[in-house]
Parts: C-alpha cells; sequence; structure tokens
C-alpha cells in the first residue's frame, strides 16, 4: 500500500476509532451492556468494512489507476450493500441494544467518509510522474511533428 493511502487510512481510522469508544461510552451510560455491545459492534463493523474496502480499491487500481473513480463507486456501493445487509440480518436481534448499534454505525461511517476525503484532499499525490524522464535518452523525438 502506498504511503498516501496508508495515510488516509490512519486518518480515517483514528477518528472512527475515537467516535466508537465515545458511542460506547454514551450506550452504556443509556442503555447499559447491550448499548456497549451493540455500540462496539458497530464501530466494528463499520472499521472492518471501511479500510477492507480502502485495501481492495488498492489492489484494483494498483496496475490500472485510470479505473479509480469506476473502482471506487464500486467498493463504496458494495460497502453500503454490505452495511445494509447486515442491518437487515440483526433487525430484530436481542443480542445488543439496536438503537445503540444503528446509531454508532451511521455516525462512524460518517466519520470515517468524512475524514477520509480529508486525507485525500490533503495528500500530496502527482498527477504527473516527476521522475519519468530523467534519462535524457528517453526524450521523445520531433521526427514525425508537422511544421
Amino acid at each position: 500500500m502506498p504511503s498516501t493511502d496508508a495515510r488516509i487510512l490512519r486518518g480515517a481510522a483514528i477518528p472512527t476509532a475515537v467516535a466508537g469508544i465515545i458511542a460506547m461510552a454514551i450506550s452504556f451510560a443509556v442503555a447499559g451492556g447491550k448499548g456497549l455491545l451493540g455500540a462496539l459492534f458497530g464501530t466494528l463493523l463499520v472499521m472492518a468494512f471501511f479500510s477492507f474496502g480502502q485495501v481492495a480499491l488498492d489492489r484494483l487500481t494498483r496496475s490500472n489507476p485510470q479505473i479509480m473513480m469506476a473502482a471506487a463507486l464500486l467498493v463504496y456501493t458494495t460497502q453500503i450493500l454490505l452495511v445494509g445487509i447486515v442491518l437487515a440480518v440483526f433487525k430484530n436481534t436481542e443480542l445488543f441494544h439496536r438503537q445503540a448499534f444503528a446509531f454508532t454505525l451511521l455516525g462512524c461511517a460518517l466519520i470515517w467518509t468524512g475524514f477520509q476525503v480529508r486525507g485525500a484532499l490533503r495528500a500530496k499525490m502527482f498527477y504527473v510522474d516527476p521522475h519519468a524522464s530523467e534519462n535524457k535518452d528517453d526524450k521523445p523525438s520531433d521526427k514525425g511533428r508537422q511544421q
């Protein structure tokens, strides 16, 4: 994983983990142990899905960076669909507090996405490779150029 992608991943994971810890404390105060468990599950779900999505996006675009936007939309849509499936599966569960789970999941997903966008905007990624023509022999010729 390139250092800029790792920096973006770290920049999104740390605030999400902090928000998850805050959500767990609030959920424990409001709903007890089941609230804590719901907030923990919501935080872990967001961190797992979104970090695996970043890794998948890196692997998809490593050899062909031109497909970045299409791959990003595919990965994000898949993440949202998987979160929807998890929500549907645990719709009537009594294992944990569902509202704590849902609000934590929503908050952590928004925080992850916001900090991921912030990291991508602040990353200094070149769109032109500055080292591509260091060798003078690789200089394009003017033979085929019209005068």
